[in-house]
């Protein structure tokens, strides 16, 4: 017997039994496409910053130097000076994050939270300290 093909492709997953309905929620599960969309968002931010990396070694190379140890090996060990030139990579780019993303975030949400939202974030704090102070308090919960 032909099937017909036009059906939707649900149609044909949930006439295949539980295992490939469960694949399907899997793969439609919230966190799983907010990951995604995050590990894409990530490598290209990842470019973004090396390339301004990049920039500011280059800045820093034509001010006193370049800050490449790549060639120097003490004591015949050739990884040291590779090790060194990360490490200043990784410095320089910890620096950029912080001061060019990480503080300027901090300082917009600071703006953006309105004190009607830490009021009720306060609020739940205290009902929710008051519903357990109630429930110790019933009969039946005495020690």
């Amino acid at each position: 017997m032909r099937r017909n093909h036009s059906a939707s492709g649900c149609a044909a997953i949930r006439e295949r039994g539980p295992a490939l309905g469960g694949f399907k929620d899997f793969i439609m599960r919230g966190n799983l496409v907010e990951l995604a969309v995050a590990f894409i968002m990530a490598t290209s931010f990842a470019a973004v910053v090396t390339a301004f990396t990049n920039i500011i070694l280059e800045i820093i190379a034509k001010a006193g130097g370049a800050p490449n140890f790549d060639e120097w090996a003490p004591g015949g060990f050739t990884t040291v000076g590779p090790f060194l030139t990360a490490v200043v990579a990784f410095l320089i780019l910890a620096f950029v994050v912080y001061f060019g993303i990480v503080k300027p975030y901090e300082a917009v949400k600071a703006r953006m939270v309105t004190p009607a939202e830490e009021a009720a974030a306060e609020t739940a704090e205290e009902i929710a300290l008051l519903r357990e102070i109630r429930d110790s308090l019933r009969p039946g919960n005495q020690a």
